[in-house]
């Protein structure tokens, strides 16, 4: 059994740490290196590597979206048949968490012992925990679940922004000194916005709402945890950061880093949802306290679909409000908007998440007058978090929802009015600072906009042999109730970390040969980067091969975990092959300095650090949010059903300038299953909230699309226009397909019958029920 591995796992733990090689340089398309092992079901994903002699570890909810606790007893858990222990608040030694603001308990309980200053009697979620308990078996930890004796005396429920900024609302945080719900704010003052109005020849103004959205990644929450004979705490998991996660585990336990090492198998997808924590850390508790009993087993845990939906955050709901005026020739004059998101309960990162859509909602353009105040507000409903794209959809829904509106009122084409005002090099941001170096927003938009106007690739008949509007299988549509209309969209969105944060990737890399040998034979990176389905640990390997100038099929690699690899920094903000690739490529130099000097091995590691960004002026927004950016445009045709209300997408065009294609095959599926994913978000994806409580945490109730459900055509558009920062010149595009879908989609709807929708999902209902109140189905 490999060093560091868990109990009971076998020999074959080296998956985890090694990826085959591959063969295939730069801007090729080799298989993934992960794939065999995933087509033929051999690959180790958390839930697969559980080891035989593990205990069962299971989580209590404390099911009360608001509530106080007054009485707790774990005892009847405790001897409760088949359970080993039962861990509360009293056992950890730091009861608190959070990825950027340190505002949850890790088990609400009686025993705070002033451990934080977060008070932790108080259940402010539904999912919040109250007790971890360890048995030999999974059925038998849920049955003693049931024996905790526990009451709550009720508080108010504030279910929504609506009951969060209401007057006199509860406090989902009293204890801060915050005397509202709305916890941060961000504004920003660019020209003169009363200037910019008198001088607009049409104005447009409107409210808009953006729904949750569910990750759905393949994968529930699932890991193993033990004490190894060092007495290091190991956590094996699915994630998206494995040094913060160390991080965060190590702060609630009160243990040194060094004492805690988080590795990554196999991952089944994480969007951003795995970006913060789920069992981490409750997981290394039940591992340490065990091991303090003497007690030397494994504990492993894995949550069910329906846990897994109510137990992690969502992408951000919200509300914008936005005001925008253009002159006679289509050149935006004004924008202002205001906007709140539904935090939930708990941060998590929604502070950041607000710094994005901030500044999205600027949009890609030029704006000599703008004023944008933003705002992220505490209620008692699911916490809203990291989600791809993160706040750029919203942001981007209200902004191009505007410019299309604009474009129609002064009878411009949608196209000709984004030609008109889109950033260019050189252009100031709405943070009054010029954009970073390799603007390519004007090539997107004419890219798209020429694929558009060519013939559609063929993708069967608009109505199916049976006479049914596909995919949905329904009575026949009249041809005389379809419509069909196009919109388009485009977008903007930051590569890496923003606003500054300390921004910095790690790699190291291994040259092998003889002291006679000129060159190397063989090279082994280390990097801790995740690959959460993606295939960023095959773009690792490609891009090490070509900066070593090794075979890539001699080029191997061990990957996420803290044991081997420096801090790389979160799988997250379209980061990971830009910052990873700067890394590997200082790292090969490093290692050929090494091996010129005669080391074999030669061993090279190099931390990389981008320009640096910061903070914006309280009061203007001044200031250098970011030092990447990635570029998207998109153009959608649908076709609506005016008596059901029922969409389908016929075409996507989506064109992104990725820089340099390290590996086309993977860029394609990363633009494809955004606009997957976007769609879904857009039309059948209908998380349904009330008073504090999720209604449809399954799927058979939240639908995600299947395969007769997605566009039934999307055309990816690829431009390689070198970022001037990137490695190799390339860019982040991994969340660009997600940002403009649903103002592309609602543009397209208007288009098709003349009626706007401000919100969505556009599901039939609601879609049927918009077109009836407009008089556009009768």
């Amino acid at each position: 059994m490999r060093e560091g591995a868990a109990p009971g796992v076998p020999g074959a733990a080296i998956e985890l740490e090694m990826a085959t090689p591959t063969a295939g340089g730069l801007g090729q398309s080799p298989p993934r290196a992960d794939g065999p092992a995933k087509v033929s079901g051999l690959a180790g994903y958390p839930a697969d590597r559980i080891p035989a002699d593990a205990l069962w570890a299971f989580v209590v909810f404390t099911d009360q979206p608001h509530a106080r606790l007054r009485h707790l007893d774990l005892g009847p858990a405790e001897r409760s048949g088949g359970v080993v222990a039962v861990f509360g608040s009293a056992d950890v030694p730091r009861n608190e968490y959070g990825l950027t603001k340190f505002d949850q308990p890790v088990f609400v309980g009686l025993d705070h012992n002033g451990n934080s200053p977060v008070p932790c009697d108080v259940s402010r979620w539904e999912a919040d925990h109250l007790a971890l308990i360890i048995a030999e078996s999974l059925a038998q930890a849920r049955a003693a679940a049931a024996a905790i004796d526990v009451e709550w005396e009720p508080l108010p429920v504030v279910a929504d922004l609506d009951a969060a900024l209401g007057a006199g609302a509860p406090l989902v945080h009293a204890y801060d000194g915050v005397g509202s719900n709305s916890y941060e704010s961000m504004r920003t003052r660019k020209g003169d916005l009363d200037a910019g109005f008198e001088d607009a020849e049409v104005v447009v103004e409107a409210t808009y709402e953006v729904p949750y959205q569910e990750h759905a990644f393949l994968q529930p929450e699932a890991g193993t945890s033990w004490v190894d004979a060092e007495g290091a705490v190991n956590v094996e998991i699915a994630g998206q950061w494995v040094h913060e996660d160390r991080e965060q585990i190590a702060h609630a336990l009160d243990l040194p880093e060094d004492r805690i090492r988080v590795r990554y198998p196999a991952i089944g997808g994480a969007f951003g949802g795995r970006e913060d924590m789920s069992l981490q850390i409750i997981l290394a508790l039940a591992a340490y306290r065990l091991a303090e009993q003497g007690i030397d087993r494994p504990v492993a845990m894995q949550w069910s679909r329906e846990e897994s939906i109510v137990g992690h955050h969502k992408r951000h709901r919200g509300r914008i409000w936005a005001r925008w005026g253009a002159d006679r020739n289509g050149k935006i004059t004004a924008a202002q908007a205001e906007a709140w998101l539904d935090a939930g309960a708990y941060n998590y990162t929604s502070n950041k998440v607000m710094g994005n859509l901030h500044l999205g909602l600027g949009g890609a353009y030029e704006l000599p007058n703008a004023a944008i105040d933003t705002h992220v507000v505490y209620t008692n409903a699911t916490p809203g978090g990291a989600f791809r794209g993160f706040g750029a959809p919203q942001a981007a829904f209200a902004v191009e929802c505007q410019v299309n509106k604009l474009a129609e009122a002064l009878g411009m084409d949608p196209i000709d009015i984004r030609r008109v005002n889109t950033l260019r090099e050189g252009s100031p941001s709405i943070a009054h600072t010029p954009m970073p170096a390799g603007v390519t927003m004007p090539e997107v938009i004419e890219a798209c906009a020429h694929a558009a106007a060519l013939p559609a690739r063929p993708a069967g008949s608009d109505i199916d042999g049976s006479g049914l509007f596909s995919p949905f299988v329904s009575l026949p549509a009249r041809p005389s109730s379809l419509r069909r209309g196009s919109g388009f969209a485009c977008a903007f969105k930051n590569v890496g970390f923003s606003l500054g944060f300390p921004e910095r990737c790690e790699a190291t890399i291994v040259l092998y040969g003889e002291p006679s040998d000129e060159t190397p034979s063989g090279a082994e990176l280390s990097h801790a980067g995740a690959d959460v389905g993606q295939g960023a640990h095959t773009a690792f390997l490609q891009m090490a091969a070509e900066a070593t100038g090794v075979d890539p099929a001699r080029v191997a690699g061990r990957f996420s975990d803290t044991g081997t690899s420096g801090d790389s920094g979160s799988a997250s903000a379209s980061r990971m092959t830009w910052m990873a690739g700067n890394s590997i490529l200082g790292a090969a130099e490093e290692a050929e300095k090494a091996w010129r000097e005669g080391d074999r091995p030669a061993i090279g590691h190099f931390r990389f650090t981008p320009p640096p960004t910061t903070e914006l002026d309280p009061e203007t927004g001044e200031g250098i949010p970011n030092f990447a950016y990635g570029y998207v445009a998109q153009h959608v045709e649908l076709t609506v059903d005016i008596d059901t209300g029922h969409i389908r997408i016929d075409r996507v065009i989506s064109a992104n300038d990725v820089g340099r294609a390290i590996n086309p095959r993977f860029v394609v599926g990363q633009i494809e299953g955004a606009v997957a994913q976007a769609h879904g978000h857009v039309l059948s994806e209908h998380l349904r909230s009330r008073d504090g409580r999720l209604l449809n945490p399954r799927f058979s109730t939240y639908l995600i699309p299947g395969i007769g459900d997605i566009p039934v055509t999307t055309e990816s558009v690829v431009l390689e226009l070198a970022d001037p920062l990137g490695p190799f010149g390339a860019r982040g595009m991994a969340e660009m397909g997600v940002i403009p879908y649903a103002p592309a989609v609602v543009a397209a709807l208007a288009d098709a019958t003349g009626v706007w929708m401000d919100d969505f999902p556009l599901t039939p209902e609601r879609v049927w029920a918009a077109l009836r109140d407009a008089g556009a189905n009768g």
